[in-house]
This record gives structure tokens, sequence and C-alpha cells, in this order.
């Protein structure tokens, strides 16, 4: 069964996730962890939390996809930021710990000017002190379209910085389907041979969850513009072909399109009408 969801407003709590979720068809989901341009945190309401890990086997929710907030960046030139970062990381896996075994992503961050090997080591630094042996959440970087000073446009990037964490092994990654073409890798045209330089570079058992978005923007443009499923330069076609791909049909897809309600629904069913 294929496994899609959107992106949902965290501001009602689980429940509320969970049942606009299965309103929409959907069979998971995606949150931001707090204010997604700031840095506060809502408290959490731990009746909520019980209620949701009782409910989600219900609805045939095997796993749920938490977001930092856009504000982290763990390889800033300025230390406060750094800080600010890795206090944010901290915080967010202590408060994802009351729902084990979820997912949880982060935006790797920009160097700002510093170069890309000392960002990289930043972030490094950065995961070393976040990353337990015993923790419940999957940890995952998302790949970038490297806008800017981005880190993580490519694969080599982030397989130097899990390479440089005690706890690589504890690293996953986030595909995000309009970034990677973004950033100059043809899933149109060369699915087949994106998914093995993926393997090559990083393992394909890395690869743990997915944003399924078109992109507004031309191949390889080093930006990043999503847009509504086959409004875009990626097509609803290749889309389609890549939920369905043998090497990544058991992942979860989380729709990060420009939409409300009614057009995540629409999306949903779309693919669940496609899909093998």
């Amino acid at each position: 069964m294929l496994k899609i969801g959107a992106h949902l407003s965290a501001s009602k709590g689980y429940m509320a996730m969970l049942n606009e979720m299965a309103q929409m068809g959907a069979n998971t989901f995606q949150f931001f962890t707090r204010n997604p341009r700031g840095g506060k945190a809502k408290e959490l309401n731990m009746d909520d939390i019980h209620s949701f890990i009782k409910t989600m086997p219900l609805h045939g929710v095997e796993s749920v996809l938490a977001h930092a907030s856009y504000t982290i960046n763990p390889c800033s030139k300025d230390s406060t930021i750094r800080q600010f970062a890795l206090n944010t990381i901290i915080d967010d896996l202590n408060r994802l710990s009351h729902t084990p075994n979820q997912f949880y992503n982060i935006h790797p961050g920009s160097h700002v000017g510093q170069g890309t090997q000392i960002g990289i080591q930043y972030i490094a630094d950065t995961l070393n002190q976040v990353l337990k042996p015993d923790m419940t959440t999957h940890f995952l970087l998302e790949t970038m379209s490297g806008k800017g000073s981005e880190i993580g446009s490519s694969f080599h990037e982030l397989k130097e910085i899990i390479n440089r964490c005690e706890l690589g092994h504890l690293i996953g990654v986030c595909l995000d389907t309009c970034h990677v073409y973004s950033a100059g890798y043809d899933i149109v045209n060369n699915l087949d041979g994106v998914l093995e330089e993926f393997d090559t570079i990083l393992g394909l058992n890395r690869l743990k969850m997915i944003h399924l978005n078109d992109s507004l923007l031309p191949f390889n443009c080093k930006n990043d513009r999503h847009a509504r499923i086959g409004e875009g330069t990626i097509g609803a076609d290749a889309l389609v072909r890549l939920i369905n791909h043998p090497r990544l049909k058991n992942l979860s897809f989380i729709l990060e399109t420009p939409n409300e309600f009614d057009g995540y629904k629409k999306e949903i069913a779309f693919f669940k009408a496609n899909s093998n």
C-alpha cells in the first residue's frame, strides 16, 4: 500500500493532525516541531500524545515526520546561531522521545561564506552532540537545492557529514524531489541513474522518506520553489514513476506542495489511483 501524506499544521495537536490526515485519505503526515520561522515550541499535551500513539495503528499509520524549524543553522559562522541550533535540536529530540520510532528531519544549513568544508565540520560537530546510541527518533538530513551557500545539495556532501559523525549509522536521508531536481539530479529522464548514484555514495538503506514536490523552476537551477503536482517542470508522470519505482515504493511520501486541505486531498487521491 502506498504510504502518502502531506504537511499539516501542528497547532491543534497530534490527534487533530491524525484526524485531518484521515479526512485527506492519507496514512502519514509531516509537521513542524515549532514555529518554522521562529524558535518557540508549543507545550506538550501528554494526553494528546498518548491518544495519538494508541490511535495510529487504527489508521494504518506506521510513522510520521517531524520537521525542524527553518531558522536553525548548525553551520553558521556565528557561534550564537550554532548554539541556538544545537539547543533547538536537543529540545526537539527530547520532545519527540515521547512519540518513539518516528522521524525527525533537518536542513543541513548554510555555511554563509566560510566554505563547504568548514560548514560540513560544524554540522558534524552539532550532530556529534545530539546523536545518542539509545535514541528512539530516526534522524534525517534533507537533500537541498544548492541555493546560495546551502550544504547538502550533493550526495557527496551528505556523505561527508555522515562520515564525520561518530554515530553516523543512525543518520538517514530525506530526499526532496524538487530540491534534487534543482540541484542537478535528473529524476525525470534518469531516475535509475540518480538512484544508483545515491546507492553508490550513501546507500539506499539510508533513504527513509521522500518529499514529493513538483518544481516551479527549471532543472539544475540551484533554487527551491515547490509547485503543485503536474504544474511544474518535473511533471506528474515523472513523479508517478518515482512512487512506483521498485527501489522506492516501500518508502513514505510527504507532499509539501503549495496547497490547502482540498489541494492535498486531490493530490493524494491522484497518487493512490496511479500507484501499482
